[in-house]
């Protein structure tokens, strides 16, 4: 029986990304065992996958913040035991930076990632035993999918992602959804996929008028405020108490559709095969979008620039956070697409 593990920190997306790679090695290796090593605020999605056994959550940050104690008795100490507590039959980086492949070296059995061609920072391949190339103009997933595939030898997938999320019993919501729902996802961590708040208010207005409930979910106090003043004065937008990853899929299930910017819910809300919608401006859908039978990208035109992969918004008239290409995409055109996606048949 393999056993392997896999390092895949963060972030949300990327985590789920990851998941259609470990259904196909199951199909292939029926009694495959995964152990999975990941940020312990992304660790409840390594668990709803049913060939994991065994997730390893770590603190970063917050071991950066207290070294002496993280490196004594604290966090750091404990983990790299639990990390080191299994000789594995192969440790995976499906992640392909230094802290990933660091992890990678750390663990017992021999390691492998991405060769120097394929791999996100160069250099970081020399901590693995084995190297395998990936073409990099590809979907995620599909890099993810080939990676394994190669590492633990079984032939290139060719079917639709499978993220082993059908199995799930999902939370239901603890809100009194009396309406047909729609989520808006409209925090991310970059300031340039955020899609104008005027924007959003709008379409919430046309979502209410429709006869729709708007849930607006939230990680932190600041996306708290934020979509708390997007909901103010909106018929039949409600702010929901701060949830846990399940309760958010519990949600996102509920949901009719689904609209989002670039972000890790969005690629939630796609693997669980909801109607989603979402807005891409500098970030390229052709590489990261979210997928599912019946997610759709509407990505921003009319810039050159698009997609950038920047932060930072830079025109030849601007430059600041507010991202020019999203702020074009007009509440009227994602609300046709939004009810398009909605309407469509899955798969």
């Amino acid at each position: 029986m393999p056993h392997v593990l896999l390092v895949k920190l963060t972030s949300m997306g990327d985590l789920i990304q990851l998941l259609p790679a470990l259904s196909d090695a199951r199909a292939h290796h029926p009694t495959i065992r995964f152990d999975w090593a990941a940020d312990a605020a992304f660790a409840e999605i390594p668990a709803w996958h049913p060939a994991v056994d065994r997730v390893i959550a770590s603190s970063h940050r917050q071991w950066r913040q207290r070294k002496l104690h993280a490196l004594g008795r604290g966090g750091a100490r404990q983990w790299l035991h639990e990390l080191r507590a299994h000789r594995y039959d192969r440790v995976i980086d499906a992640q392909g930076s230094w802290k990933s492949a660091l992890v990678t070296a750390l663990a017992r059995g021999p390691g492998a990632g991405l060769d120097r061609r394929s791999i996100r920072e160069p250099g970081a391949q020399w901590l693995y035993q084995r190297r395998y190339p990936v073409a990099r103009e590809q979907l995620a997933i599909a890099r993810w999918r080939s990676l394994l595939a190669q590492a633990l030898d079984y032939p290139q997938p060719r079917g639709a992602p499978d993220f082993g999320l059908a199995g799930c019993s999902w939370p239901r919501p603890s809100l009194n959804l009396t309406a047909p729902t729609l989520t808006f996802v409209t925090n991310a961590t970059w300031p340039t996929k955020h899609w104008p708040a005027a924007h959003w208010r709008e379409l919430i207005a046309r979502a209410g008028a429709a006869g729709y409930q708007v849930v607006l979910p939230w990680g932190s106090a600041a996306e708290r405020e934020r979509v708390q003043a997007l909901a103010d004065g909106q018929t039949g937008a409600v702010v929901p108490p701060r949830m846990t990853l399940a309760e958010v899929a519990g949600l996102l299930c509920a949901s009719t559709a689904v609209a989002a910017v670039d972000t890790g819910l969005a690629h939630l809300a796609a693997a669980l095969g909801r109607p989603t919608l979402t807005l891409y401006g500098p970030t390229d859908p052709r590489l990261i979008a979210a997928t599912g039978p019946a997610a759709q990208a509407l990505q921003a035109t009319g810039h050159l620039c698009v997609p950038c992969g920047r932060r930072q918004c830079h025109t030849r008239d601007y430059q600041g956070p507010v991202a020019r290409c999203l702020e074009a995409l007009s509440p009227a055109l994602v609300w046709a697409r939004l009810e398009a996606v909605r309407c469509a048949p899955s798969g």
